[in-house]
């Protein structure tokens, strides 16, 4: 018999208040990093399991006893490691994710990573194990590369339609950035022009065209993978309307299918017999909304930018050791000065939805050399750095810095994906060592 619930009814206010706690004074803006790499064999290039005496289990074991970090469990099984706001988590197939506590300015995220690695290395050295800055696994596939023992990931492997969501899910690293806002109005404006930025910057760090051991003829696999999964939760999820509010963002969130909940004797599939609204309505077999079965339902959608008590973005691709700085380089300096934002605005104006939902499906292959309108992709990302560069360096912290890695690439028209291409085709003679050894560096 199914336990009902006695809290008091979950209100549609309860949701809204998610959001609306999140608004801070400027003052106290701050940046959030998550960023994934893919753990392979350094003697084959195949992606490390999980379970094996040199696996990513023993992995976490062996770094949690040296630095003195707390296990993640589920069901027993270790699936990550936290230590104050820190934690290393594992994505489904054993993609190691570092989430740091935020920080004011990108240099103390960047601190903290290096003294990550510096602690990590040693170990992944002894077991023989490479971790990539590189945006799909370059030569196993979602075939050969098992789920890790987490029950909620079992569930979105078996629901997840789309022709590519294994792929997504077992395969790909990528960069997210968390980004403040103070007010209601200050959300909707930053999380229609992070929506609208998104293709530009996907392109420019594209880095994933070497999948399988072979080159895909996409400069960004890990963005293809995403437009060909669960086309209900992913995506842009409105249409950039202007009047966008929480409570719109809200309502995408209930009209999606719903996957599961969970409860005390563990998950309840639901598997899309009915939307968060719905279950609001009636319950589900017993079962009353809570405010926990909202919050996991908002993170079962992966649109593009995502709202919480701050703005996510998602969609880049794991690249060279300086890339997550320098993505958070672009959206500081753009969405932490108004007048950024005003020019942001103004570059794209008079382009409609349907011309960034159209750019979204071409950048995977074509990156910077897809046309935007009448326009190259390449000339956008020139313009956006030239904004980004210009606010950092009015707000005189320094940051502007960490735009100089991808400068080199954007404004000579190529992304790190070309260089890999030429490399694999060149001195590389298609050899996955050599791809290997350049995206471990």
């Amino acid at each position: 018999m199914n336990n009902t619930q006695t809290k008091q009814r979950l209100e549609f206010q309860d949701i809204r208040e998610l959001y609306s706690g999140g608004c801070k004074t400027q003052s106290d803006f701050k940046i959030g990093l998550e960023y994934e790499r893919l753990p392979v064999r350094a003697s084959s290039g195949e992606a490390v399991d999980y379970y094996s005496e040199f696996g990513i289990c023993n992995f976490l074991r062996a770094f949690a006893k040296s630095e003195n970090w707390d296990y993640i469990t589920d069901d027993y099984n270790i699936i990550g490691l936290k230590q104050g706001h820190d934690t290393i988590t594992l994505e489904p197939g054993c993609q190691i994710e570092f989430s740091l506590e935020p920080q004011k300015n990108i240099c103390a995220l960047q601190n903290r990573i290096e003294e990550l690695n510096k602690a990590m290395m040693p170990i992944v050295n002894k077991m023989g194990i490479k971790l990539l800055n590189y945006g799909v696994s370059p030569l196993s596939t979602h075939k050969n590369i098992n789920l890790i023992p987490k029950k909620r990931y079992e569930i979105m492997a078996r629901y997840l339609w789309g022709i590519l969501s294994d792929v997504m899910m077992r395969e790909t690293a990528g960069i997210q950035g968390a980004f403040d806002f103070y007010d209601e109005d200050d959300a909707v404006r930053k999380f229609n022009i992070a929506s609208k930025l998104t293709p530009f910057i996907t392109a420019m760090f594209a880095n994933s065209p070497i999948r399988g051991g072979v080159e895909t003829g996409y400069k960004s696999f890990r963005a293809l993978s995403w437009l060909n999964t669960d086309n209900e939760r992913c995506g842009f999820c409105n249409k950039l309307q202007e009047d966008y509010s929480f409570d719109d963002y809200i309502n995408y969130v209930m009209e999606t299918p719903m996957i599961f909940i969970n409860r005390e004797d563990g998950p309840v599939r639901i598997n899309g017999k009915l939307n968060f609204k719905e279950f609001m309505l009636s319950g589900y077999e017993g079962f009353e909304p809570t405010i926990e079965d909202y919050m996991l339902q908002a993170n079962l959608c992966f649109p593009e930018v995502r709202l919480r008590n701050f703005l996510e973005i998602r969609n880049h691709d794991c690249g060279g050791k300086n890339t997550p700085y320098a993505i958070l380089a672009i959206y500081k300096g753009i969405l932490y000065n108004s007048d950024a934002m005003d020019e942001v605005e103004e570059l794209f104006a008079g382009y409609k939805y349907s011309d960034f939902a159209e750019l979204r499906y071409n950048v995977p292959k074509s990156a910077l050399n897809s046309k935007f309108c009448r326009h190259y992709v390449k000339d956008f990302a020139r313009e956006i750095l030239y904004i980004a560069e210009k606010s950092l360096i009015s707000q005189n912290c320094g940051d502007e810095k960490y735009l100089d890695y991808i400068k080199e690439f954007t404004l000579n028209g190529i992304t790190p994906a070309d260089v890999i291409i030429r490399n694999w085709y060149g001195s590389w003679h298609k050899n996955i060592k050599k791809l290997i050894d350049y995206t471990a560096s």
